[in-house]
């Protein structure tokens, strides 16, 4: 699908953001995504076992299928607070829920920010009729902008089409630079559509969209205690009413994807002092399971991180990251490619040059390749470099 630049709006969707003071200066801490009518509803969330208090909240909620707003604040997580968290967030959401005259469990609550605070509910509470009544059209951005902690840019991905013989349009929203591994969203990502669609067919299509998106990528292997994926579909397109084992519901979800796999490399393109974006990819495998620990070993190695931060060219580092991946290997099958310069073939170094080989790893933009030589099977993950930076911006985050 060709990429298009459109205005940042979903029909039947207000949106704001605003400063509460959660963060102690002017910056927007605390937005909202609004939709006009109940929105058919999809969730994915952390599957850390110290889940924020928000986490718990709309993991009971989104099992309804319906919700008409999402309520995010930055600056604190509200995670590992106990019951205290859990009492602040449903005094949030109370507070919200009615200034919206909708029903409370319609509401849906996030937090990002630091682990182990409480949440500062009457700066929140002080603020929500502001935000409220800000709320707009054009508001997107604004919501983006208060979600976002160590982001560097915000990350906004918007395409329209032609879906059950009316124009639809899709828009997702995301934040997140590190704490980024996949096991569910890996961050805060929100997406609104217009389009009329069955709730089972909304929650297959949004799971199996995420699973080759977001959790496809990795910037530092850490887990985050609050991260939350969610999908409103209003249906105010009007389309033809799409469900599962149709052929339109194809379109929908070609489009799903562009949007997500815009936003989760936007992420890595983020990630906490990056200079490089990565692509490692793994074919030849006998399972995709196989592929996937193969892909994953490589993108998380510290040592490889470092080496392309470091621009060296020390191609031993992938393959012992391939090596300690856990699964069977042929090791006279494996190759190593990088750039398309093959580096190491059936056990054995390649003839290459080393200076173009350095060459590769100086660019912004590299992709590894490991051929297994053991199957039709592959996966691919997108990571980022670890730098002095990413020390620097975790070793005082809290301070």
């Amino acid at each position: 699908m060709v990429k298009a630049t459109y205005q940042i709006s979903v029909p039947g969707f207000l949106a704001n953001g605003i400063s509460a003071g959660i963060k102690g200066g002017e910056e927007k801490d605390l937005g909202l995504i609004y939709s006009t009518v109940p929105a058919r509803a999809a969730a994915m969330f952390t599957k850390n076992t110290f889940k924020a208090a928000p986490v718990l909240i709309d993991a009971e909620r989104i099992k309804r299928g319906t919700a008409q707003a999402i309520l995010t604040n930055s600056g604190c997580a509200n995670a590992a607070t106990g019951k205290e968290g859990m009492t602040d967030a449903l005094a949030v959401s109370s507070s919200a829920a009615k200034q919206l005259k909708i029903p409370e469990e319609h509401l849906l609550v996030c937090s990002t920010g630091v682990i182990g605070r409480r949440l500062p509910v009457k700066k929140i509470e002080s603020g929500i009729g502001k935000l409220i009544k800000g709320l707009n059209e054009s508001g997107i951005e604004d919501a983006e902008a208060a979600m976002m902690t160590t982001d560097k840019f915000p990350k906004i991905a918007i395409r329209k089409g032609i879906v059950g013989a009316k124009d639809i349009t899709i828009c997702g929203i995301a934040k997140g630079a590190g704490m980024i591994e996949p096991n569910m969203a890996t961050l805060l990502t929100y997406v609104m559509t217009d389009a009329l669609i069955d709730a089972k067919a909304l929650n297959t299509v949004f799971h199996q969209v995420i699973d080759s998106t977001f959790n496809a990528i990795s910037v530092d292997g850490c887990m985050s205690t609050n991260d939350t994926a969610i999908i409103l579909a209003n249906g105010l397109a009007g389309n033809n009413p799409l469900e599962r084992a149709q052929a339109r519901l194809q379109r929908f979800r070609e489009m799903l994807t562009d949007v997500l796999a815009e936003l989760s490399q936007a992420v890595v393109k983020d990630g906490e002092g990056a200079t490089k974006f990565i692509t490692v990819v793994v074919d030849g495998a006998k399972s995709k399971s196989d592929a996937r620990r193969v892909a994953y070993s490589v993108a998380n190695s510290n040592l490889v991180k470092t080496a392309f931060f470091g621009e060296d060219p020390n191609w031993g580092r992938i393959i012992a990251a391939v090596g300690a991946s856990g699964i069977p290997l042929e090791k006279e099958k494996v190759t190593l490619s990088i750039g398309q310069m093959t580096v190491f073939a059936q056990d054995t170094p390649a003839n290459i040059s080393a200076a173009k080989l350095r060459d590769i790893f100086r660019t912004g933009q590299i992709e590894v390749r490991v051929g297994l030589g053991s199957g039709d099977k592959s996966y691919s993950v997108y990571t980022s470099d670890l730098s002095y930076d990413y020390v620097k911006i975790n070793a005082d985050y809290s301070t």
